[in-house]
């Protein structure tokens, strides 16, 4: 009966996810003389970027009415406010020295593009899916005795497209014409802003026109170091590997070996056979009767590692559609669109997998642990937005999410995401009460002896979080740059191989640390396993600081709240994830060591 209820959000939602994952308008063709639109977007600091503002903020040409343009969810949420502009661009017909419009600037115009161009403002139109950007001035600093400071606007644009038969490929903008800022008074004649056009014919075809778009970008690239990245996670995994399967499946083979020839308990054997084995015993075999004691605090726990579960899908997801050219660069706002619509999605993977693991460790109340599944992301997220949104709306920049968005996200999570979680839920909870351990699992706990600073957990944790992040920490610096800085990421593949990866190492670290754990006779491994992936969140957001303060440019509140409020969600889903598969991991292989020995 819940079949065709979960169908219908299902392919309502995969149908959404391929309407708005691609951006609401589309390159066109043109004829000779047709006219070409260019919108005008948004400017803010360079080395601020998601400081933006409305272009039409500042004392420039505008029209008398300003039209928006419809976008799609995905560019309202990357910032952008696409509006008509007054340029009047006909296909493949060149103007020269066009007049824009004549602006008489007030004082306080005067010091608004003054501090503009002091703050390193940069523009963005977009042209038939193509983003446009250059400098809205220039800056002259001289000497130090004596000192020069002169802030110059640029009032002339030359626009260039290249074109093949009937469809642009490619367009930018060249500045001139500056205009010593210092030098205009209110009493000074108009301003006049002037642009020219012209036409190349391309030889690059139309289907090729994202590469060459990367290629041309305003901002810098620098892509080549990624192959140490990859360079560095694989010798990590090769270490690991040869640990975990040499020297740890010795030391279970061994372990096999012993504790099973001890319950056979071999006639002929030596008095000091017999203290070896006796002494052996005190290994993990000494904690079977405990080791399946399910956790406390079961529904939380269950709600962690669903979570995590659903992040690990949006990832794989996410990667796979990069894979396949989903992100191009004129597709604006497509990733953020596929990551909104992947998470209501995934909702039911959440509710699935919580809800199946809470029913395994003797649950019985479903719903609650629904409920908390569903709010264990979503909660926080809302609290952090929520300080977020208030402070761009504050500063009145492009950041600032519309009321309407806001209804539709929330809208959104509550139709689909959390029904979703629910119809998972409701899957989850059929499957059969119990672990199906190995072990039977005593009434009374065993008492765990003492052990040394360098075996407690907080030391396994932070040996294990360290080592995860060592696999990503070069890669993650790209990331960061292209997030919050100026590259561009096209690297997918590589991308993928590291996450591939990151999987690997945080499983063998989380089961080298799990055996060391039960070998020590301390059975408490199920919320122990997970803090032993989630803890490369800590690392994580140490880096956001370090990058923040000595890598990064950025500057202001408006940034620095951005920064931190999202990296700290960022660090968040590192530990829902990681935990959840170094759970997986820990889990199976506790699973594995107790069913191939032999109990009384």
């Amino acid at each position: 009966q819940l079949l065709p209820t979960m169908l219908v959000p299902l392919f309502t939602v995969l149908g959404l996810c391929l309407a708005l994952c691609q951006t609401a308008h589309s390159a066109g063709h043109y004829s000779s003389g047709s006219p070409v639109p260019i919108y005008v977007n948004k400017v803010g600091p360079y080395y601020n970027p998601h400081e933006t503002y409305h272009y039409y903020e500042l004392p420039v040409c505008r029209p008398d009415t300003i039209v928006h343009k419809s976008m799609s969810l995905g560019e309202l949420l990357d910032g952008d406010r696409m509006a008509v502009s007054m340029f009047n661009v006909k296909f493949s017909l060149p103007a020269t020295n066009t007049l824009l419009c004549s602006k008489t600037l007030t004082e306080s115009d005067l010091a608004r593009l003054r501090s503009a161009v002091e703050d390193l403002y940069y523009f963005e139109f977009v042209v038939d899916d193509i983003p446009v950007r250059g400098f809205l001035g220039h800056l002259e600093e001289a000497g130090l005795v004596p000192h020069t400071h002169r802030v110059y606007l640029w009032t002339h644009l030359d626009f260039k497209f290249y074109y093949k038969n009937d469809r642009i490929v490619y367009a930018s903008v060249a500045t001139s014409g500056k205009v010593d800022l210092d030098e205009i008074t209110p009493a000074s004649p108009a301003l006049r802003f002037t642009y020219s056009v012209s036409w190349v014919p391309s030889a690059v075809s139309f289907e090729d026109r994202a590469q060459l778009i990367r290629d041309t970008s305003f901002f810098p690239k620098s892509l080549e170091i990624h192959w140490l990245s990859v360079i560095n996670s694989l010798v990590l995994v090769a270490l690991l590997i040869a640990f975990v399967s040499v020297i740890l499946c010795r030391i279970l083979r061994r372990d096999f070996a012993r504790y099973n020839l001890d319950d056979e308990g071999p006639a002929g054997s030596t008095a000091a056979e017999a203290a070896s084995l006796d002494e052996d015993n005190l290994g993990w075999k000494s904690v079977h009767a405990d080791v399946f004691r399910p956790p406390g605090h079961k529904c939380f726990y269950s709600a962690v590692v669903g979570v995590g579960a659903q992040f690990l899908s949006i990832a794989t997801g996410l990667l796979g559609m990069a894979l396949l050219g989903l992100f191009n660069v004129h597709n604006h706002g497509s990733m953020n669109s596929a990551c909104v619509l992947l998470y209501a999605l995934t909702s039911c993977v959440a509710g699935f997998v919580s809800c199946r693991l809470f029913r395994q460790l003797g649950g019985e109340r479903w719903v609650r642990n629904v409920l908390i599944t569903s709010a264990l992301f979503a909660v926080p997220l809302f609290l952090v937005w929520a300080v977020v949104n208030s402070v761009v709306w504050a500063y009145g920049t492009t950041q600032a999410l519309p009321w309407s968005t806001v209804l539709l996200l929330l809208s959104l999570w509550l139709l689909v995401g959390f029904p979703l979680t629910i119809v998972g839920g409701s899957f989850g909870k059929r499957v059969p009460a119990g672990l199906d351990a190995p072990c039977r699992t005593r009434n009374i706990a065993r008492e765990i002896p003492p052990l040394p600073c360098y075996k407690s957990w907080p030391v396994h944790c932070l040996i294990s979080g360290f080592l995860s992040f060592s696999a990503v920490s070069v890669e993650l610096y790209y990331v960061y740059a292209t997030v919050w800085g100026r590259q561009h990421y096209s690297l997918y593949g590589i991308l993928t191989l590291v996450y591939v990866i990151l999987l690997f190492v945080t499983a063998c670290v989380s089961v080298t640390t799990t055996y060391f754990q039960l070998s020590a006779e301390d059975y408490r491994w199920w919320w122990r396993s997970l803090f032993s992936g989630g803890s490369a969140s800590l690392f994580v957001l140490a880096y956001s600081v370090y990058y923040y303060f000595w890598r990064a440019s950025m500057s202001g509140a408006v940034q620095a709240v951005q920064f931190f409020g999202y990296s700290l969600l960022l660090c968040y889903v590192f530990f829902l994830s990681l935990g959840a598969v170094s759970f997986a991991a820990s889990f199976r292989f506790v699973r594995y060591i107790y069913a191939n020995i032999k109990m009384d």
